[in-house]
């Protein structure tokens, strides 16, 4: 059992991260690179390191974290949205999504023709295949989803590796189009959505009162607890979706929109849920699946390597927003909550809802996606 004083050293550590983040971007290329990226790598080495645990096996306060604080970050930063820029953002990324679950499914293709994986892997390739379409579509759901169908789960040492290597290289990924935009911009500058200054507030000049905070708190309280009464009556409806419609609904009042500490407030807590993520990266994992652990690198490598070059590289063509790509290829790599911490961690504030709606449709597409994946590699 966890003592208390270990569970308050992992929290104190998480914290301690985000603050050394924040202070490494005091200086000019730490601002380059940001605060979010910092977050990911400082956790990502204290995990394999030993000084903190991985999130690959369950923790208390990383369960915490993904249960409450990252939802809690989630609905106070969507407070921040202004419905006009919806509108706006919405078309674009939904394309850009659709065009990344194409490019998934283009690099599963790919990475099976080149990696063979049936050779290292058996029988089970095909579902494996499905299971990486599906959870590089719309998000881990549809990775256990079609895990179950073909009772992948029950092959130990294939299922435990599959995840240990879906973490480590999605992790680089989040990092990854976390980086792109900024220097792409400034390589190959893109015009900017019209919705991109919508609702933009500035940072960094919050005055956080404690009756804001209070009241930020009791509203997002408040806001988690009815989302999850309403995802108990209507268990066919993601929750988030309940939470996100509460969010959005709140921040057209005028008195809210006037509460000072929403983006102080709600990017701590998606900062704290990118440690946990950060935490994921654990290399000693791979240690127990031996050889296979080669194949499986190679495969998602090869996988998340063409889908970022198409989606990348079909939205440069187009001249397409550089941050509505990055936030599109998390909807489909990581799903809504991942989709929305890219959104926030760009300053993007527009794309909040659109990124949180195409990883909805992400949830819901990619399952059907892989199972069709995996039909045509039987």
């Amino acid at each position: 059992m966890t003592s208390p004083a270990s569970l308050m050293l992992v929290a104190a550590s998480l914290c301690l991260s985000v603050f050394f983040a924040v202070w490494l971007t005091r200086f000019p290329w730490g601002k380059s690179v940001g605060t979010p990226i910092f977050v990911i790598v400082i956790c990502a080495l204290l995990s394999n390191l030993g000084l903190i645990p991985s999130a690959m096996a369950s923790h208390p306060i990383y369960d915490g974290i993904f249960t409450y604080i990252a939802p809690l970050g989630i609905f106070i930063a969507l407070l921040e949205v202004d419905l006009k820029s919806v509108r706006k953002a919405g078309l674009p990324l939904l394309a850009m999504f659709l065009l990344g679950s194409f490019a998934t499914v283009i690099g599963v293709l790919v990475a099976w023709l080149l990696v063979q994986p049936a050779a290292a892997i058996g029988p089970l390739a095909p579902a494996l295949a499905g299971m990486f379409t599906g959870t590089y579509i719309g998000g881990a759901v549809n990775f256990s989803a079609i895990a179950l169908h073909y009772q992948v789960n029950e092959a130990g040492n294939l299922f435990a590796a599959a995840t240990v290597v879906d973490n480590l290289v999605g992790t680089p990924w989040i990092i990854a189009s976390l980086i792109l935009p900024k220097y792409l911009q400034k390589l190959f500058p893109r015009k900017k959505l019209a919705s991109a200054g919508t609702g933009k507030q500035v940072r960094g000049a919050e005055n956080i009162t404690l009756s804001s905070l209070a009241a930020l708190f009791a509203l997002s309280l408040l806001g988690l607890a009815l989302s999850q009464v309403l995802g108990g009556w209507f268990p066919q409806v993601p929750q988030i979706i309940f939470l996100t419609s509460l969010a959005l609904l709140l921040a057209q009042f005028p008195s809210v929109q006037q509460l000072q500490g929403k983006h102080t407030v709600g990017f701590f807590f998606i900062l704290l849920f990118l440690a946990v993520i950060g935490t994921l990266c654990d290399l000693s994992a791979l240690l127990g699946v031996g050889d296979l652990a080669v194949t499986l690198l190679l495969f998602v490598g090869t996988l998340v390597l063409v889908h970022g070059l198409v989606i990348f590289g079909l939205g440069a063509l187009f001249k397409v927003d550089w941050d509505v790509i990055a936030v599109a290829s998390q909807a489909n790599v990581g799903g809504n909550t991942t989709a929305i911490a890219a959104a926030e961690s760009l300053e993007r504030p527009d794309l909040l809802i659109p990124g949180m709606l195409v990883g909805s449709i992400g949830n819901a597409l990619g399952t059907y996606v892989g199972f069709a994946v995996v039909s045509l590699l039987l």
